[in-house]
């Protein structure tokens, strides 16, 4: 049902779901990542929106139609969803390991947003980067710069 109604939302919005993001996409499976981190402690703030938003245009180079349309999709893909395998082993598959720091970075950046970050955050970042095979060390520095970054 959650997909029929995307679909006839993107038809709407005069694109295709399906065809603009594959579920293999890498891109996809990152949004979705960061869709969960903005809905896991329960509340959906208008910053932490704004910021995935903005990190979905930048980090990979979309207009704002297309973000919107891979947030939508990203949604919908995070719904469906059972566990972070499913968006992780995509990730990792198709980037190196510095892109997947990245994703980690992208997911403090949104986490952050809003002022802080819950311990449902620090967790969901925890578990989705041993998925994406991140040192804990690794791990730290980046929430650490992230934080560092908040705070100036």
């Amino acid at each position: 049902m959650l997909r029929s109604l995307t679909d006839f939302i993107a038809e709407i919005a005069g694109g295709n779901r399906a065809t603009a993001f594959a579920e293999n996409d890498y891109r996809l499976a990152a949004a979705a990542l960061l869709v969960h981190v903005v809905t896991i402690d329960g509340v959906i703030g208008a910053d932490e929106m704004g910021k995935l938003r903005r990190l979905l245009a930048e980090r990979f180079t979309l207009n704002e139609a297309d973000a919107e349309k891979l947030l939508e999709a990203a949604i919908a893909r995070d719904a469906e969803a059972v566990d972070l395998y499913a968006f992780t082993s995509v990730l990792n598959r198709a980037m190196d390991d510095e892109g997947r720091k990245r994703v980690v970075e992208m997911m403090f950046e949104v986490a952050y947003a809003d002022g802080g970050l819950t311990e449902f955050e620090d967790n969901l970042v925890w578990r989705a980067a041993e998925l994406l095979n991140i040192s804990s060390r690794d791990r730290v520095q980046i929430r650490k710069r992230v934080r560092d970054d908040f705070d100036d």
